[in-house]
Parts: C-alpha cells; structure tokens; sequence
C-alpha cells in the first residue's frame, strides 16, 4: 500500500505544526507528508496537540483518527468533541509496518514495549519471533525506545522512522500482522476558510442527539434520502450521563456542496448540539459518489423551484 495525501494547495498561514509525539512516530511521519516547509513540533498527547492549536501556540496540529485494525482513536474523537472548535482542513493515509529495535548488542529480549495499538497489530509476529518477550504498553512507539535506550525495555515496536532519532539497533522491520494496515491522520486547524470542494472530499461532524428510540436512525435516514454516502460512524460516551453518546459521523461530500449543506441543516434540527469537524479533500482520492436524482444540479434546481412557489410564480 502506497501513502495516500490530500493536502490543499493552502491551508493560509500555516508555519508551525504540532504532532502526537515524541520524535519517531508515525504521526510524526504524517506531518512530514503534511508539511510542506512548516516546523513540526512533537507534544506529548494527542490532547496537548489540539490544546496547543486552541492556545494559538501552533498553527495546526496532526493527529491520527483511525486505523484499519484497530479502528478509531479515542483521544482524538473526544478531543474534537470539546473545548473550542477545531476543524480538519487535510489527511493522510499511511500503511503501517513496524520496526523492532533493540539496544546494540542488547542479547535476551524479555520484554517488548509499544503503544497498546501497535501491540495489538504484531501480537502474531511477536507470538512466533519473540515468544519469550513480555510486551509492555507505553504511551507512544517513541516512548518505547526511550525506555530501551534507558534500560526499561528490551525492545521497541515502533514507526521506521525512529531510528533516524534514536540510537539503536534494528532487530526486524517490515513488521505487521495485517500487510495492508493503515492509519488515517487529521491536519486540523481552528475554524476559518476550508479548502475548496475536489469531487473527492470528506464532511465530519459530531452530534449529540435526544437519547431516545430511532434518534440515530434519524441522523442517518437525512443522509440517505439526500442520496450521500456515509463512509464512518462511531460513538462515544458523553460523560454526563451513563448512557448518553455522541454520534461521530464522516461522509462524502463538501459542506460548499448544496446537497451536503441542506443535510447539515437537517441534522442540526434533529440534535441537540451538531459541531462541524471539516471538509476535505479525501487522502485516497476516491470520487463522490452520486445517484441519479441527487446531484448538486437537482437540490438548486429544486430549491429555485420551491422559492418561486413561495413567490407566486407558478408560470
């Protein structure tokens, strides 16, 4: 699987980016494909990545949203779902094969440590290769070889490129059980011009609806009968009550699209908060896909129609 991109020709004045660090982590291999000459800073979460956006103190912030083994990134979800709006004006697609890094001459590796997702994505390999290895979670593939470079740790999973930061040896790479996994990554800015429609973009919103029978149904059937593909549904608890979620839908489209914007309308009756997370130019390029009856031509056509309904002119 190639890296798939799809950054806008401007993203305005972008100069300082801040990414899920430490130095040597896939996220710090998105911002890379992202950036385009700006300086990227490593934080220590995906939360102080955002915050540091809020504060005016970066201009932009990348942050991974999903991966396709071990699907969406709590962190991230609720870290759009507070505080002050951001939205995602880019993403990248990159596929995710790990480096096994040990100390030089380092002998017996008995433990193994990484982010609990990149754990789970080279259990089989680690099963097979290191069978004697206890795997220990870290706050980042980076940690990781920050405690073998300490003495805490044996060996590191972690992103190729940690090696360039990080003096130590290369026990294995290419490393994955899923050949074909691959992690999404957001550049998400605070609200202001978004990129032009491409034909191949993706809307994201969050919504926080009446927690009774059908709410979701609802959500979804104003997507549907506007002919617009979703691509992504998830949810995550509110916190306030036990119980009560909030709907984290992606689907085709712009937001400048006028079929796209009369749904947003429609979901934003149905809630009791809606906050719009972006649109974008989609990473893998894929085009929107639009039934007879639903393009952008029939919705202006119908609501010219409907306005001279409403002004007497029936000719």
């Amino acid at each position: 699987m190639k890296v798939a991109t799809a950054r806008p020709r401007s993203l305005g004045t972008v100069s300082r980016i801040a990414y899920f660090g430490p130095q040597g982590t896939f996220t710090e291999q998105a911002a890379r494909i992202l950036a385009s000459g700006e300086e990227l800073i490593p934080v220590e979460t995906i939360r102080l990545a955002m915050t540091a956006v809020r504060k005016g103190e970066v201009d932009a912030a990348c942050v991974p949203i999903e991966n396709s083994v071990e699907g969406v990134v709590p962190a991230t979800l609720d870290g759009l779902s507070e505080s002050t709006p951001l939205v995602a004006v880019a993403e990248a697609i990159l596929p995710v094969h790990f480096s096994v890094l040990t100390r030089h001459g380092g002998g017996d590796v008995r433990t193994v440590a990484s982010h609990p997702h990149a754990l789970a994505q080279v259990r089989e390999w680690l099963e097979v290769n290191l069978p004697d290895a206890r795997p220990v979670a870290s706050s980042s593939t980076s940690a990781a070889a920050v405690g073998v470079l300490e003495g805490d740790f044996d060996a590191a999973v972690c992103a190729p490129v940690a090696v360039e930061h990080y003096d130590l040896e290369v026990l294995a790479t290419e490393v994955a059980d899923v050949t074909d996994a691959a992690t999404r990554f957001l550049l998400v800015q605070l609200p202001g011009e978004l990129p032009d429609p491409t034909g191949a973009d993706r809307t994201s919103v969050v919504a926080a609806a009446a927690n009774r029978t059908g709410t979701l149904a609802e959500l979804l059937t104003e997507l549907a009968t506007r002919g617009i593909n979703l691509t992504r549904l998830d949810a995550r608890p509110t916190r306030n009550n036990f119980g009560e979620y909030r709907f984290f839908i992606d689907f085709e489209g712009h937001v400048a699209e006028p079929r796209i914007f009369d749904a947003m309308t429609a979901l934003r009756r149905h809630c009791r908060h809606l906050r719009f997370l972006g649109s974008h130019p989609r990473a893998d390029g894929t085009r929107t896909t639009v039934e007879p009856g639903f393009g952008n031509d029939d919705f202006v056509e119908a609501a010219t129609w409907a306005e001279a309904v409403r002004k007497g002119d029936l000719a």
